[in-house]
C-alpha cells in the first residue's frame, strides 16, 4: 500500500513517490516522500544545523520539526516533503508544492499548476560542491515529467542565501523579480518547460 503522502498528493495531480530515478553525474537521484516515524531524526537534525537554521527557522527540538512535517503530511497534499536520496544515500530535503494553490500565488503572477519547490542540502560535506544546482535540474526535470499540466517550476529562495540563488540560476532557472513575502525578501526564480516539450 503506498504511504499516505503519496495518496494526498496523487488527488491533486502530484506523484511524486511515482516519478521514479534521475540519472545525474553524480549518481542515481530520486525523492522519496517523508515517514514522519522514520526520517524526523535525520530532517530534525539538519534543520538544527546552523547554515540550515538561518534560513528555515526550524532549528530547536524535534517537535518543532515534527509540527511542521505534520502539518504537510496531514494536509490535502498540495505540499509534499521528501527526502532526496542520491546513490542510496537521503542527503537532501525537499518540499514539492503547487505554487498556485499556495499563498505565494498573491505575489507573483501563479499560472494553474505552477508548482514549487524547496530544498536544503543536509551534510556540510555536500554542500559547496555544485551538488545543489545538479539536483535542481534534475528535480526540475523530474517535476515537468511527472506533472504534464506543469509549464514551469518556480522558487522563491531568501535574497540573502546568495549561494541558493546561484545554484538555481546554473540548474536553468531564471530570476524574474525580488519578492517580498510575510517572511523574507525573496527572488523569484522561475524554469520554464522548454518548447520543444510541449510539442
Amino acid at each position: 500500500m503506498p504511504a499516505p503522502a503519496a495518496n494526498a498528493v496523487a488527488g491533486l495531480g502530484l506523484g511524486v513517490g511515482d516519478w521514479g530515478t534521475a540519472r545525474t553525474p553524480v549518481g542515481a537521484f530520486r525523492l522519496v516522500p517523508v515517514r514522519l516515524d522514520r526520517d524526523l531524526p535525520l530532517v530534525g537534525r539538519w534543520m538544527n544545523d546552523p547554515a540550515v537554521a538561518a534560513f528555515w527557522e526550524l532549528a530547536g527540538p524535534r517537535r518543532v520539526t515534527a509540527r511542521h512535517l505534520r502539518g504537510q503530511l496531514a494536509g490535502d497534499g498540495r505540499s509534499v516533503p521528501c527526502l532526496g536520496v542520491l546513490e542510496g544515500r537521503p542527503m537532501s530535503y525537499w518540499e514539492i508544492y503547487r505554487a498556485d494553490l499556495d499563498p505565494l500565488a498573491g505575489h507573483y503572477p501563479a499560472r494553474p499548476y505552477d508548482t514549487g519547490i524547496h530544498l536544503l542540502i543536509g551534510r556540510p560535506a555536500d554542500r559547496g560542491r555544485g551538488l545543489g544546482s545538479l539536483l535542481l535540474r534534475a528535480v526540475a526535470d523530474l517535476v515537468l515529467a511527472g506533472l504534464p499540466a506543469c509549464v514551469r517550476v518556480v522558487a522563491e529562495p531568501d535574497l540573502r542565501n546568495v549561494p541558493s540563488v546561484a545554484a538555481f540560476l546554473s540548474a536553468g532557472f531564471r530570476f524574474c523579480a525580488e519578492l517580498d513575502l510575510p517572511a523574507k525578501r525573496a527572488a523569484l526564480m522561475v524554469r520554464d518547460r522548454s518548447p520543444r516539450d510541449r510539442l
